[in-house]
């Protein structure tokens, strides 16, 4: 199914999904997000906040699949 398909409730509960884990990222590597934006962030923040992203991503897929 191509993104275009998808139906708009999966991709406002991916949205969401999505949302929860960077504000979680975000507290974890201690900065502070806002809801809408946040283009003050540098670079470094920014990546903290991916790269947090990333290793929760991981982790919650190695959890679904033991």
């Amino acid at each position: 199914m191509s993104k275009g398909n998808m139906p708009s409730d999966t991709k406002a509960s991916a949205k969401a999904a999505l949302n929860k884990i960077k504000m979680e990222a975000a507290s974890e590597v201690g900065v502070d997000l806002k809801q809408g934006y946040n283009g003050d962030l540098t670079s470094r923040q920014a990546g903290s906040i991916g790269g947090q992203m990333v290793k929760k991503m991981i982790q919650a897929y190695e959890e679904g699949n033991k």
